[in-house]
């Protein structure tokens, strides 16, 4: 591979970057972060995860820097969604155990159910499943992550679902 080829061009505009906006990217998601220091390496992983992606839609100069920190806004919106989704859904899952008896021995429709009944699909349908409703990914997100086509994140996503309503049709 040659030092001009397209690859290597495209890696050695990543890491310039990477390099020199990282510092600020990572000092702009800990103060929106305050209450989730531990989310913050993952949320900026995903904020250069998007600009390699979307690389060619980089500006060059100091435009970059601009476009890195609306992507850290949205990506930083995005993880604070998946957050109140997951408290929600938690929520709901507690309050329902408590409203409902539960059968002896059996999780009466808590999260253990649920994290039970994740653990149970399979590899494929709970990797779509939890990049999608745990982590807040996009359908094509997803699939980018996974290396798959949307429609088959599409599909692992409704074999998944309906697997989970299955499995906790039994505890609640």
């Amino acid at each position: 591979m040659s030092l001009r080829s397209p690859t290597v061009v495209r890696r050695r505009r990543f890491e310039a970057l990477y390099v020199e906006h990282y510092a600020a990217i990572c000092a702009y998601v800990v103060r929106r972060l305050r209450d989730s220091p531990a989310e913050v390496p993952d949320v900026v992983a995903d904020v250069f995860a998007v600009t390699w992606r979307r690389l060619d839609a980089v500006p060059v100069g100091s435009e970059a820097r601009l476009w890195l920190y609306g992507v850290a806004r949205r990506t930083v919106a995005d993880h604070e969604r998946a957050r109140r989704r997951r408290s929600r859904l938690l929520h709901r899952l507690r309050w329902e155990s408590k409203a409902r008896p539960s059968s002896a021995g059996q999780p009466g429709g808590s999260a253990d159910g649920l994290i039970e009944a994740i653990e149970r699909l399979p590899e494929r349908c709970r990797q779509a499943y939890l990049l999608r409703w745990q982590h807040g990914l996009t359908r094509s997100e997803a699939a980018a992550a996974l290396g798959i086509s949307v429609k088959a994140v599409e599909a692992q996503m409704t074999r998944a679902l309906k697997s989970l309503r299955e499995a906790l049709s039994e505890f609640l």
